[in-house]
């Protein structure tokens, strides 16, 4: 049975809150802070390996920044109030609800020829909401997100290209992080009067976005294409992989969003081959989503046994007895040594600190008594396997490095 991730986050020691902080917005405690750097990581690698360049911005705007790009009429409700800063200048500053206005001014700041482009920004954005305090909910419902968030500014004939670089980008990340893709859904625009642009580039963005999924070979990777007319958002058409949690419920993960409408309003454009202004098209680009949203899926998805790499303790090293604790330490800091993540436990009965071990969910368990003394050996045992085997300090440590650098779900014990 699979438990809420609120309850495997509480278990594991991960997250805390407290009413002087506020509803809605969660304490990172050491072993969440763990899982959140590595996955952080991961995206900072994969923006990299995609060609991104790495770009900080604020998370306050003037509200006349999110008056142009239309946040404030569309989502005002949902954001936090202005606040009013005194002085001669006296303007509104405004907690951001998206990054997409911060990132139009950056490729704003700079003129770009089309040989340029696509020009690709990443970063590790926190944007907020002001969420109401009876639907805030551990991670999956938060007004602080912290968002794996890239944009890119691309030519409409390089919008192929882009969306299935994403895209394949996205697939491989949720297959490294041990989660099961649904289907691919395509949110196209139906016969209404409601969507920016004309039909026909609606017609090219949308044939892109189809030929994109075959470049991927969403077929042969057992993924079926799903099409929705009427779905997009009216600024342009999306591709969402869509995921379902332990429960059975679909949610949408990693997204390829064209959007036509931050370009006009902010007048982006490249200079043209013909030496004239060029309209850009923004790709806002999400693969691994905002960190809270990841790991309550990846809590609940893998009931809290996280890939080796994402574990906050990958070896919990339990000495049989008091005599065994100088052993046990030594075994300990020759792994910790190697850069890998160890915790001791020790004192009270074995069986009481094995429950303490499961119930935190630390990914091998290593006992050592007097034949692990004397072998300078651990009993290891992982609980997610249900393997278990007598192996050598060293050769524990060169497996789980193997396994860590190469992001793999587990270990081989035998």
């Amino acid at each position: 049975m699979h438990h809420d991730h609120r309850d495997l986050a509480r278990d594991m020691g991960l997250i805390a809150g407290d009413p002087l902080v506020g509803a809605g917005l969660p304490l990172w405690l050491p072993a969440g802070a763990v899982i959140r750097h590595e996955l952080e990581g991961l995206g900072r690698e994969t923006a990299l390996a995609t060609g991104c360049s790495p770009v900080y911005s604020p998370v306050l705007g003037k509200r006349a920044l999110f008056e142009r790009s239309g946040h404030w009429d569309k989502f005002a409700d949902d954001m936090f109030p202005a606040m009013a800063m005194g002085g001669p200048d006296a303007e509104d500053l405004v907690l951001r609800p998206a990054n997409c206005p911060h990132h139009a001014m950056l490729y704003a700041a700079e003129q770009h020829s089309y040989r340029d482009l696509p020009i690709r920004y990443h970063e590790l954005a926190p944007m907020f909401r002001a969420e109401r305090s009876g639907v805030v909910s551990g991670l999956s419902r938060v007004r602080q997100i912290n968002l794996d968030d890239t944009h890119v500014f691309a030519r409409t004939a390089q919008i192929g290209d882009e969306v299935a670089l994403a895209l394949a980008a996205g697939l491989d990340v949720l297959g490294t992080l041990g989660v099961e893709v649904s289907h691919v859904r395509l949110s196209r625009r139906d016969d209404g009067d409601r969507w920016l642009g004309e039909p026909e580039r609606w017609a090219d963005a949308e044939s892109q976005l189809r030929e994109a999924t075959s470049a991927v070979d969403l077929a042969g990777r057992g993924i079926d294409l799903q099409e929705v007319a009427g779905e997009a958002a009216f600024y342009g058409p999306k591709l969402d992989v869509q995921v379902r949690d332990a429960a059975g419920r679909e949610e949408t993960i990693s997204t390829v969003q064209l959007d036509f409408g931050q370009p006009e309003r902010f007048d982006l454009t490249c200079i043209g081959p013909d030496g004239g202004r060029e309209r850009v098209v923004m790709i806002h680009r999400g693969l691994i989503g905002s960190m809270e949203r990841m790991v309550a899926l990846l809590l609940e998805v893998h009931d809290g046994r996280l890939p080796i790499w994402l574990a906050p303790v990958q070896v919990c090293v339990l000495p049989v007895s008091e005599a065994h604790e100088p052993a046990a330490a030594g075994a300990a800091s020759r792994l910790a040594a190697a850069g890998l993540r160890v915790r001791v436990e020790s004192g009270g009965s074995l069986g009481r600190r094995l429950r303490a071990s499961r119930r935190r969910r630390d990914a091998l368990l290593a006992v050592l008594g007097s034949t692990e003394a004397a072998g300078d050996s651990l009993a290891v045992h992982d609980p997610a396997t249900d393997s278990r085997a007598a192996i050598a300090v060293d050769e524990l440590r060169n497996r789980l490095l193997a396994a860590v650098e190469g992001r793999r779900p587990r270990v081989e014990l035998c």
